[in-house]
Parts: structure tokens; sequence; C-alpha cells
């Protein structure tokens, strides 16, 4: 039996990419996970990253809990999955660290690099799908209620946009930047074309 594809959507707040992360899955017949989250464990890690309550979390801390979220997901769901011969479609992964913990809470890139390698005993997507969309169309789409993770003021989003950018030009063998104006349906047919290309050629 041959393995699933891995594919991982990345981007900034109301870029829209958990809309298109379910559509592909759906299209594809994948799994459809997100993080942090996706098993029981990390539900109980992402009520205690994402509570405003716990706004004086360290970024360290915040950074270690993220890795001990991922390291369970990949054990428990994702390599299951594609072992399995399944896809699966995964709405944040490692690139989320990078870009927030890293490029946006000021970590050194390179620890945050090696610890999220290690937590996932080095399992990285084929594909990695950024959506990129104005600062205007992303404050647009984003709810009034927003978590601890979500209120971080608008230099720090430029700073993971920034950084997002910066990830997918450093590796254009894994990552693909999408642009992700547009309805739901034209957005989506842009991915699928690159999957086609990318994933299943």
């Amino acid at each position: 039996m041959s393995r699933g594809h891995f594919i991982a959507f990345e981007g900034g707040d109301g870029c829209g990419k958990s809309t298109q992360a379910a559509r592909l899955a759906e299209d594809r017949g994948a799994l459809l996970t997100h993080q942090p989250g996706g098993t029981p464990i990390g539900a109980a890690l992402r009520a205690l990253l994402l509570d405003p309550q716990y706004g004086e979390m360290h970024d360290r801390t915040e950074a270690m809990l993220l890795a001990a979220d991922r390291a369970q997901h990949v054990e428990e769901l994702v390599l299951p999955t594609l072992e399995s011969g399944r896809d699966v479609v995964c709405d944040r992964y490692i690139g989320s660290s990078l870009a927030y913990q890293g490029y946006g809470r000021g970590l050194p890139l390179d620890q945050v690099r090696y610890l999220s390698e290690w937590a996932t005993a080095g399992l990285w997507p084929e594909l990695v799908v950024l959506l990129e969309v104005p600062e205007a169309v992303a404050d647009k789409r984003m709810p009034g209620d927003r978590d601890r993770l979500e209120q971080v003021g608008v230099e720090f989003e430029r700073r993971v946009r920034h950084g997002f950018g910066e990830l997918a030009r450093a590796e254009p063998e894994r990552w693909v930047i999408v642009d992700g104006v547009g309805s739901i349906d034209e957005v989506a047919e842009r991915i699928a074309a690159i999957v086609a290309e990318r994933v299943d050629t």
C-alpha cells in the first residue's frame, strides 16, 4: 500500500486557509485536521494556548506547548493515517511555529525549527500551501471575539506575514504561495491546479 500525501495550509489570520483546507480535504477524501488540537491531548493544550486569561504566558512556554501538541498529533493521528494510505490535510503545522514564535515572538528561528523537527520526528508535508491576502481583507474576515493568539496587534501580524513569505521563498520546492483573494471556488481552483501539478504527478 502506498503512503498517503501530506499537505499543510499556512497563513496569517483571516487568509481563508481553514476554509480551503476543508475544501481540499473533502475533494480528495483526505483526513482534515488542525493544529493546535486534533487529538484529546491536543484539545487540552489548545485550551491552554488560546484562552485570553493566559495572556502572560512566556514565549518559550508557548513554543513548547505547541511542540507538545504537534508531537502527539503526529504520532496519534497524522502518521498512522499516512501509513494507512490516506491523505492528510492539516490546517497549520511547523510553518506556523516558525512564523508566529520565530518571526512574531522573536525566538531564535533555528531553535524553533529544531524543537518542531524533534517533536515531529522530522515529518514535513510534501506541500505547504501559503494563502496570502491584503491586510484589509484579512481584517474584514476576522471575528470580533478573538482568542489569545489572535489578540496580538498589527505589528505582530505584519511580522508573521513577513515570516511566512520568507519561509516560502526560502523553500520553493515545498512551499507555494497562493492568492487568497476571490470567491471560495476561485481560490479552490487555484489550489487544486497546484496540488495536481505538485503532488499528483
